[in-house]
């Protein structure tokens, strides 16, 4: 009886037709079986699957790759400067959920800046050269052609959050209206009646539907008057960009009692600049955040702030790109209905609030 990890009889690697032959099936039968296929009986795939640990047979990928005209490889595309995606928990903690979701499939994950015009350009051609079975967008803008650019290839992809209500590709996103009214609902609850917002940047779909929420909030629960638009002020989910903005809102707005700002990182900037003027966290100003990163844990007082499962979303990404990559069409393509998935956010109550 041959032991684990016999060589086969030309002396080398074992071969398809050798695991065949000692399974007693047709060498399509084992291929069948090795690319998980259903079409085979409990009894036969059992006899294959002796026959490849009994012979230590290593199924060759590239060529099987090759000969599916496919590249095994799946790109995570993030089409914002290298520095960006280093200093926001949002990139590194998405990037692990599509790690660990992958780390079970034969599948490649590329990792490609496209926050320059010549990064973009050479991305195109990249892509338009088929070199990858799929991919992942992260942090699209409303203007942006890179999702256009994989339907007109027919390159399967899925991205994290629409583009608008209207996104005609596969998307994964959390719940950004909802998570943003409980923030406001809870600054509420504590007595807050001038509460301000610093948004994300406004030309990604989820940053709009987080001041639709704010907005909303504010009208149900009816404190004051209602949404004054001098208390909103543009953010673009930096720590500089959240400094400046609570500068310009203590300018107009003085008399602010509460912060929802767009994400941990610009509520850090935020916090900045109230203590540059004596605002005290919460005692004057509370302060809440959004993503529920490492950064609200460490934060002095830590951050409240509304968990997104980012990870979650990293794995429900590679899922979906998997299923289309398998059908070797993008949904659009084939005429199905766009699949939106939203996952639900939370509130983590903590000191600053």
């Amino acid at each position: 009886m041959a032991t684990h990890g016999a060589r086969g009889r030309s002396g080398g690697r074992p071969t398809l037709e050798e695991v065949a032959a000692r399974a007693g099936v047709g060498r399509g039968t084992v291929s069948r079986v090795i690319n998980g296929s259903p079409r085979v009986s409990d009894a036969t795939r059992a006899a294959v699957e002796a026959a490849v640990a009994e012979l230590g047979y290593v199924p060759n990928t590239a060529a099987r790759a090759l000969a599916a005209n496919r590249t095994d490889a799946i790109a995570l595309v993030v089409p914002e400067p290298e520095t960006r995606f280093f200093a926001e928990p949002y990139f590194s903690d998405m990037l692990k959920g599509v790690g660990a979701e992958l780390s079970d499939t034969e599948m490649q994950l590329l990792l490609i800046f496209a926050g320059s015009d010549k990064e973009r350009r050479r991305l195109a051609q990249y892509l338009a050269a088929h070199r990858v079975d799929g991919v992942l967008l992260v942090s699209v803008h409303a203007d942006d052609p890179l999702p256009d650019l994989l339907a007109q290839l027919e390159i399967p992809a899925v991205i994290s959050g629409p583009r608008s209500a209207a996104e005609t590709l596969t998307s994964v996103d959390s719940d950004n209206y909802g998570g943003a009214r409980s923030a406001v609902e809870h600054l509420v609850a504590h007595g807050r009646t001038r509460i301000a917002h610093i948004t994300g940047r406004l030309d990604v779909y989820g940053a709009q539907r987080r001041v639709d929420g704010y907005r909303d909030a504010l009208r149900d629960v009816g404190v004051g008057s209602g949404v004054d638009e001098q208390l909103i002020e543009p953010g673009d989910f930096t720590e500089e960009g959240g400094r400046r903005a609570m500068e310009a809102l203590l300018a107009r707005c003085p008399d602010l009692d509460a912060v929802f700002a767009g994400s941990d990182v610009t509520a850090a900037g935020a916090r900045q600049a109230l203590r540059e003027v004596g605002r005290r966290i919460p005692d004057d100003v509370a302060l809440v955040g959004y993503d529920d990163s490492a950064i609200a844990r460490h934060m002095d007082p830590p951050l409240t702030s509304v968990r997104q499962p980012i990870e979650e979303m990293g794995r429900r990404m590679i899922d979906l790109l998997l299923t289309e990559i398998a059908d070797r069409r993008p949904a659009v393509s084939r005429g199905l209905e766009r699949r939106q998935v939203v996952l639900a956010t939370e509130l983590v109550e903590r000191a600053s609030s």
